[in-house]
């Protein structure tokens, strides 16, 4: 028996395991190749959709199914498959519509199989689409096809603080709404987040929660983060994070997963 048969180690993919420059670094790929080769189960946990993700999975050197789209679906890219996908309710465009027109300075993006659909883009709008490298099209949310697996409203956080409060109160019971960095406020369905298919990727591999470790920045990993043995966040995390409690570790710059594979080796 290896070292780590039956650990699962889950991170986040940009801003904890991807740096901004678009770099993966070299200690998160030597940690793990360490990890894997004694036996570990690595992947990630992301909020991008497969669209916008595979592109990249070849960075990772992922051996499990990835959880996509902020936790509502779970893919096996080794095998090309979906494993689980969840989607937003009927009433998603009335209510989404309902939204943007109490916040008309909202841009609006909704998730549809392998396409993404833009209302009023902005700034933000902009920049997301330049960093995940995807095509859209652009029309009213009426017009946008369903279902949707997610959707996300851009503008500065402060807006988007107000937005989260006034959604929630009218829509919470069919929605989870987190925020994926300051910018982004991401709309999945109730109970469709990061930890719950943690949960369920570690049944799928017969992992007990015990095992199971979670790395992320942001307040969308903290359902995840709440579910690991040890909850690691890298030194660039949100504040919430560090207010929720996670341990706070390197930079992701540095390469965060190094340390926490270093702690692993003790605990095992």
């Amino acid at each position: 028996m290896r070292k780590f048969d039956g650990v699962l180690l889950v991170s986040d993919f940009d801003d904890t395991f991807y740096t901004d420059r678009g770099t993966v670094p070299q200690a998160n790929l030597d940690a793990l190749d360490y990890f894997i080769g004694e036996g570990g189960r690595f992947t990630v946990a992301t909020g991008r959709a497969h669209r916008t993700f595979a592109p990249y999975v070849h960075l990772s050197p992922v051996n499990a199914p990835v959880i996509l789209s902020n936790g509502s679906a779970i893919y096996d890219f080794q095998r090309e498959k979906m494993l689980q996908q969840t989607f937003l309710p009927d009433s998603a465009p009335r209510d989404f519509s309902q939204t943007c027109a109490k916040f008309p300075a909202l841009g609006f993006e909704a998730y549809h199989g392998e396409d993404i659909y833009l209302h009023n883009p902005n700034a933000v709008t902009e920049g997301h689409m330049k960093k995940v490298g995807s095509a859209y099209t652009q029309c009213s949310i009426l017009e946008m096809p369903t279902p949707w697996t997610k959707a996300i409203f851009e503008q500065d956080y402060p807006l988007l603080l107000e937005v989260q409060a006034w959604f929630l109160a009218r829509y919470g019971a069919a929605y989870e709404a987190i925020f994926s960095n300051q910018y982004l406020l991401e709309i999945t369905a109730k109970g469709s987040q990061k930890g719950s298919m943690v949960l369920r990727l570690a049944q799928l591999l017969d992992i007990s929660r015990e095992h199971i470790y979670c790395v992320g920045d942001n307040q969308n990993d903290i359902p995840m983060l709440a579910v690991s043995a040890i909850p690691f966040a890298p030194s660039n995390c949100a504040q919430v994070v560090r207010d929720w409690g996670a341990q706070v570790l390197c930079h992701c710059e540095e390469g965060v997963i190094a340390p926490i594979v270093e702690q692993l080796d003790k605990r095992y």
